[in-house]
């Protein structure tokens, strides 16, 4: 590990490496030290999710903090737990989509939110200074489980839905857990809304036997083919701690999650009558035309679901989402959250009619991805030369460099964990993105010689 533990969404490495059981012990107090009270603890399913539960739990306890063990739970469940119920804070083991030899800790403020990074900095510099407090024998914490977060997190789900437009509509839908975290809640969350639900990888194991927890196109073949074979309403597809979710539509076709979050965008801006929808700089064009066109307004941020979710509560967002599936409901809790956007995608689909007319409604772009090396020393000064050299242009720096073209626009941005540049260009046309993103990579290269 590097001086910095927290990533863009918490710590994540290889277990029995870099993640072990040592280490996620002295994090455990590092967190302990920091939050006091009680704490939640939950985990994804992944098969090393005790061994660091119980590693982190111990840490906590030595700290003097009283563990609330929630068991096997999609992420914001346990972020619906935390904010209602009075807690100091709470921590999930998870890695989320990646594969079945990472896992991860993601700390979660008092309010339910992600924890903002400048806290995580203060944990961070208990960790690396090993200033654990570390309670007397008689003033450890103590450890006991707590039942029923899965039946009370569906319930409010239901409760921010037209529950009666779902039922009446008698959908039919595929669901596929990716054998993860959503196994405990989105089975019975679809039957509890009158949804018929024929399922797909919906019991737990770690390993990810039906496919990698990643929603992608390819990892989602078979939720496609059972769509279509089936005559299906709808495809719904988690990662592994359910915190995102993608969808394919009654025809059979996979939904980029840009897309998605344009219906969902467009739906709660005409039921709002307006309003502001926040989203990352990264994403497609599609969600600000049709919020636009529907009287709201749009504001970007960085790239990340916290930043996301506190520029909404700032400013009083509607709604806001990243382009990987992962939505935020305020009315609900400021976190991605994926059965609250599974249950609002079935009420849009019952109330406005099949996704694959939806999607029509949504205008269309192309987008051209690539990268390209750059030195971590060096990063700054190119973002920096990046924009005297387009200086004639429209640009953005909210994160990156984001230079609009009459054809199109192209994000420069470097990566949090790599020695490279992201570069990705939307145009209505393939070849216009492709042009955009030939520009910038040009310039680039000029910059780094």
């Amino acid at each position: 590990m590097t001086a910095r533990l927290f990533g863009t969404n918490g710590i994540r490495g290889v277990v029995n490496q870099e993640m072990n059981a040592s280490f996620a012990l002295d994090v455990g107090s590092a967190i302990g030290t920091y939050m006091g009270g009680k704490v939640a603890v939950a985990t994804d399913c992944r098969t090393s999710a005790d061994m660091l539960k119980s590693a982190v739990a111990a840490g906590l306890m030595a700290s003097g903090v009283s563990v609330l063990d929630l068991g096997m739970l999609p992420t914001p469940a346990l972020q619906f737990y935390v904010k209602n119920s009075g807690v100091k804070g709470g921590v999930m083991i998870t890695a989320s989509h990646n594969p079945p030899e990472f896992n991860g800790i993601k700390c979660i403020d008092y309010d339910g939110t992600e924890m903002p990074r400048e806290k995580e900095e203060k944990i961070e510099a208990i960790f690396f200074n090993k200033s654990f407090i570390h309670k007397s024998w008689k003033s450890v914490g103590s450890i006991g489980p707590v039942e029923g977060v899965a039946r009370a997190y569906s319930t409010a789900i239901k409760q921010h839905v037209d529950a009666n437009a779902i039922s009446n509509a008698k959908l039919n839908v595929v669901l596929d857990c990716a054998n993860g975290a959503a196994t405990a809640t989105s089975p019975d969350l679809l039957a509890d809304l009158g949804v018929r639900v024929i399922s797909l990888n919906s019991n737990p194991q770690g390993t990810f036997p039906g496919h990698p927890s990643e929603p992608t196109a390819d990892n989602l073949k078979d939720l496609a083919a059972t769509v279509k074979a089936t005559g299906a309403d709808l495809g719904i597809a988690h990662d592994g701690d359910a915190d995102r979710t993608i969808f394919v539509d009654n025809k059979g076709n996979f939904v980029f999650g840009d897309r998605s979050l344009a219906i969902v965008a467009r739906h709660i801006v005409r039921q709002k009558g307006g309003g502001t929808v926040v989203t990352p700089v990264s994403t497609s064009s599609c969600v600000e035309d049709v919020v636009k066109e529907e009287g709201g307004e749009i504001v970007y941020t960085r790239v990340g679901s916290p930043v996301v979710a506190r520029k909404m509560i700032e400013i009083g967002a509607v709604f806001g989402g990243e382009e990987n599936g992962g939505l935020i409901f305020p009315e609900h809790q400021y976190c991605r959250d994926g059965g609250m956007t599974a249950a609002k995608m079935l009420e849009i689909v019952a109330t406005e009619g099949p996704m694959s007319s939806l999607l029509e409604k949504v205008p269309e772009y192309c987008l051209d991805k690539r990268k390209m090396e750059c030195p971590e020393t060096r990063k700054e000064e190119v973002l920096a030369r990046v924009v005297e050299v387009f200086a004639k242009e429209r640009v953005d720096t909210t994160d990156g460099v984001k230079v609009y073209f009459g054809e199109g626009w192209t994000l420069i941005r470097p990566s949090g964990t790599e020695p490279i540049f992201r570069i990705f260009s939307e145009a209505k046309r393939v070849e216009a993105a492709k042009r955009c993103g030939d520009h910038c990579e040009k310039a680039l290269r000029e910059i780094l010689k």
